[in-house]
C-alpha cells in the first residue's frame, strides 16, 4: 500500500532522526520553514514554544493534546510534537511538561535522550535557563504566543488564557455550588490539609444568595455546580441548579476584557431531560462533553460537562458514548434501589490543567479518591 506524501515524510523522521538537522545544516533551510513535529515541508503556521514550523495535521493534533494530563500530575504528550511514546519529564517541581525521546534526538543532539535517561534530575527546554538546546530553540515570550496560536487555530468558540509563571501563581479561589469539591483539589495538590477556608466556599442552596454576597466572599478563580445523580433526594428540579448556576456565574465571572484567568464548570449528573440539556448549551454557550466511565467494557457511570477549563473538548479524552447508552444506564440507575454516587472521581483530572495558573502545594497524587 503506497503512503502518502505526509506519512513518507513522518516514516522518514522516525527512521533518520538527523532529517530536520539535515534540511537546515545542509540544505540551508529555514527551521521556520519545516515542521518541528514530523519534518514537513508543507508548514501551516509556526510552532507556539520554539522556533520552527507546524503543518495542519500537526497542529490538530497539538491543539488536541495541549493540555491533556496523566493521573501522575504530568502532560500526557510531547511538548513538541504532542505524541511520543517514551516521555521524559522535567524534574523542576513546578513543571508538568514532557518531550518524547524522538524529539529530543532529532532536534537537539543524535543520543541526547539517553544521556537525559540517565541523570536523575533533568530540568527541561521550557525551564532551563538559556533558550537554545542545539537546533531547539526556546521562543521569546512564549506563554503569549501559545495563547495567540490556541486562540487563532483552535475551533473553540472560547479564547484561551494566557498561563502564568510559576512566580506569579497564587492559590486558587473556589466557590463550589451544591457538592464539596474540597476533597477532591486537595488531593490534586490546589488546596493544602487545613488551608485557609477562604480557599474554598460551599454552598448548597443558594437561593437567598445575591450578588452583594458572592462579590464579598471572592473574587473567586472556579466555579463548580453539579446535579444531584439519580436517587438523592433533592428539594428542586434538576433544571434549578443549571439556573443558579448560570445566575451565580454572571456574580463570579471576571468584566469582559479582564486578563485574570477564571474557570468554571457545571456537571450534569444525567437527571437534566433534552430540553433542559438544550437550555443549558444555549446559556453557556457550548456543547457538553460526556466522560463515561467504562470498566471491562461496560458503561458504569457517566456524566455530561459544560466547562472553560481546557483540555476537557479534547477527542483524545472522551471516548464515544451513543445517546442509547446513556439512556439504558439511567433507566438502570432509576429501577435501582440504591442512590448513585457523587461521581466527582470522574471529572477530577479534568481540574489537572489549572497547574498551569495557579499554585499548586503537592506533587505526589493520591488515587484514594
Amino acid at each position: 500500500m503506497k503512503r502518502s506524501e505526509e506519512e513518507e515524510r513522518g516514516y522518514f523522521l522516525s527512521s533518520f532522526p538527523d532529517l530536520i538537522a539535515y534540511e537546515v545544516k545542509v540544505n540551508q533551510r529555514n527551521i521556520e520553514d519545516i515542521c518541528l513535529c514530523c519534518g514537513s515541508l508543507q508548514v501551516h503556521t509556526q510552532h507556539p514554544l520554539f522556533e520552527g514550523g507546524i503543518c495542519a495535521p500537526c497542529k490538530d493534533k497539538f491543539l488536541d493534546a495541549l493540555f491533556l494530563y496523566d493521573d501522575d500530575g504530568y502532560q500526557s504528550y510531547c511538548s513538541i510534537c504532542c505524541s511520543g511514546e517514551t516521555l521524559l519529564i522535567c524534574g523542576n517541581p513546578d513543571c508538568t511538561r514532557c518531550y518524547c525521546f524522538e524529539c529530543v534526538d532529532s532536534l537537539v543532539g543524535p543520543g541526547t535522550s539517553g544521556k537525559v535517561h540517565a541523570m536523575s534530575n533533568w530540568v527541561c527546554f521550557l525551564c532551563l535557563p538559556f533558550s537554545r538546546s542545539g537546533l531547539l530553540q526556546r521562543r521569546r515570550k512564549w506563554r503569549g504566543q501559545l495563547k495567540a496560536f490556541y486562540d487563532r487555530e483552535s475551533e473553540s468558540p472560547l479564547e484561551m488564557f494566557e498561563t502564568v509563571p510559576v512566580w506569579r501563581r497564587e492559590p486558587v479561589r473556589v466557590l463550589s455550588l451544591f457538592e464539596d469539591i474540597k476533597k477532591e483539589l486537595t488531593s490534586l495538590g490546589f488546596l493544602e490539609s487545613g488551608s485557609d477556608p477562604g480557599q474554598l466556599k460551599h454552598l448548597d442552596d443558594v437561593t437567598d444568595t445575591v450578588r452583594k454576597d458572592v462579590e464579598e466572599w471572592g473574587p473567586f478563580d472556579l466555579l463548580y455546580g453539579a446535579t444531584p445523580p439519580l436517587g438523592h433526594t433533592c428539594d428542586h428540579p434538576p433544571s434549578w441548579y443549571l439556573f443558579q448556576f448560570h445566575r451565580l456565574l454572571q456574580y463570579v465571572r471576571p468584566g469582559p476584557g479582564s486578563p485574570r484567568p477564571f474557570f468554571w464548570m457545571f456537571v450534569d449528573n444525567l437527571v437534566l431531560n433534552k430540553e433542559d440539556q438544550d437550555v443549558a448549551s444555549r446559556f453557556l454557550e457550548m456543547e457538553p462533553t460526556t466522560i463515561p466511565d467504562v470498566r471491562g467494557g461496560s458503561l458504569q457511570n457517566a456524566v455530561r460537562v459544560w466547562s472553560n477549563i481546557p483540555a476537557i473538548r479534547s477527542s483524545r479524552q472522551r471516548v464515544l458514548v451513543s445517546e442509547e447508552e446513556l439512556s439504558l444506564l439511567t433507566q438502570n440507575r432509576q429501577s435501582s434501589k440504591l442512590a448513585a454516587k457523587w461521581p466527582t472521581k470522574l471529572v477530577k483530572n479534568c481540574f489537572l490543567p489549572l497547574r498551569e495558573y495557579f499554585k499548586y502545594f503537592s506533587t505526589e497524587l493520591t488515587s484514594s479518591l
